[in-house]
């Protein structure tokens, strides 16, 4: 059935389908994804008790998908509020990135206030790394160096080398108590260079899952 689907394509059709296979015969496989990897071996797993622990994301008590009640309701507000699919803003909606801001940094936080923050909406964290990796490439005349972390979340490091700006790390995580390393922390931070770039993970770090509070200082 499909040769002779096949067969009545036209014949420039499949001569491009043969070109392009002969133009990206040279790509090679890929390792395979470590997270989904977990996943694939928890979904073969028929245990009662596992747990999954690859890819981040909400679960109920029986392992399905949760979402969030806050974003129910948002998706309640867009359906019955019948709002348009018309572009944002090259930077996103000024609301949202205007209260996105004011969620991260404290709705009194004196960085907003003197208007020393700069918030563009994207596609989740990568696409927010994305971002952030080729405009620091492009546009910052100090050095292309980022402090993130350690740990981090495993694609962060790629995201920024592949845009050519290098990686360190700052102490963030104590394995001895399972919390935050705020010693290890300001004391990395204060030896690092002025004028240089600092990665913070908003909340909800990624892989620990370990916040500094407000008594922490580390803004």
């Amino acid at each position: 059935m499909l040769s002779r689907q096949v067969s009545t394509l036209p014949k420039t059709v499949v001569a491009g389908v043969r070109q392009s296979s002969a133009w990206f015969g040279n790509v090679t496989m890929g390792p395979p994804d470590a997270i989904l990897g977990v996943t694939e071996a928890f979904k073969r797993d028929n245990n009662p008790k596992k747990v999954n622990l690859g890819v981040g994301a909400y679960r109920d008590d029986q392992g399905k998908p949760f979402v969030l009640p806050s974003v129910r309701s948002a998706e309640e507000q867009i359906i019955n509020g019948k709002m348009d699919k018309e572009y944002a803003g090259i930077i996103g909606l000024p609301e949202f990135t205007a209260n996105a801001a004011k969620l991260a940094f404290g709705e009194d936080s004196p960085i907003i206030k003197a208007k020393r923050n700069a918030t563009v909406q994207s596609i989740s964290g990568t696409g927010a790394l994305r971002i952030g990796s080729e405009f620091l490439s492009k546009w910052y005349p100090n050095n292309k160096v980022v402090y993130q972390p350690a740990p981090t979340w495993g694609n962060h490091v790629p995201i920024f080398k592949f845009a050519g700006v290098d990686v360190k790390n700052y102490r963030y995580y104590d394995k001895s108590t399972c919390g935050f390393d705020e010693k290890g922390c300001l004391d990395d931070i204060a030896k690092i260079p002025e004028k240089s770039v600092i990665l913070l993970h908003a909340c909800a770090h990624n892989p620990t899952g370990v916040d500094p509070t407000v008594s922490n200082n580390l803004f």
